[in-house]
């Protein structure tokens, strides 16, 4: 006889980090934040091996990033990531949170279509947040779009140029860049002259800005 697993509803916060893991706060940036391993990264990591690439370096590779309680936490971020409860937990922690900005990966990035789907999901029953996606993982993007046209109007997906100094992605709506020697590319994030933080800028989630030019660090 084979009994049937039943989802129980996601109704504390202690249920939704068992199956999430806790989110992010950084200091930087409004709002909550998520991350897993830059090692998992499926384009990043091919990037971080090639000279003038915008993973060249990567950040979340070191500092912090190694230390055994974040390697442990992202860990077990990843493992939840195929639970199918994982949607469900994320829109009660983020709903439940009250910010009303999150930022997708501040390390790492999309594993799977399944991934953006679920990201979608959850933005779909959160139209009060404003969520901002990061990635270099335009084939993803581009499968998502030929299939349903377009994100949610409060999920904000900016496919990432590959090289310093490069132009943006084209074909996308919203995309980011990295300048170092060259000129900034539509909007200059302004953190590095106010102590490497967003402050009142929040380009990044902003619809309207096509394009978010990062200063090389």
């Amino acid at each position: 006889m084979t009994t049937l697993s039943i989802s129980m509803p996601i109704n504390s916060k202690a249920a939704a980090i068992k199956i999430t893991g806790s989110l992010g706060k950084p200091s930087k940036m409004p709002g909550l934040s998520y991350g897993i391993s830059a090692t998992l990264c499926k384009v990043g990591a091919k990037l971080a091996k090639i000279k003038g690439s915008t993973c060249e370096g990567c950040y979340a590779l070191k500092a912090n990033y190694s230390y055994p309680s974040v390697k442990v936490a992202h860990a077990k971020r990843v493992a939840g990531l195929t639970d199918p409860q994982w949607p469900e937990a994320m829109i009660y922690l983020i709903g439940k949170s009250g910010e009303s900005f999150f930022r997708w990966h501040d390390a790492g990035d999309l594993q799977s279509f399944q991934h953006l789907l679920n990201i979608v999901k959850i933005a779909e029953a959160l139209p009060n947040v404003s969520f901002w996606l990061p990635t270099r993982e335009k084939g993803l993007v581009n499968q998502y779009l030929r299939a349903f046209n377009a994100f949610p109007d409060n999920l904000v997906v900016r496919v990432s140029a590959a090289m310093v100094d490069a132009a943006a992605p084209k074909g996308f709506d919203h995309t980011s860049t990295v300048h170092n020697q060259g000129k900034a590319e539509g909007y200059s994030c302004p953190a590095q002259s106010q102590g490497n933080k967003c402050q009142d800028c929040r380009a990044c989630w902003d619809r309207n800005v096509s394009n978010v030019s990062y200063h090389q660090h």
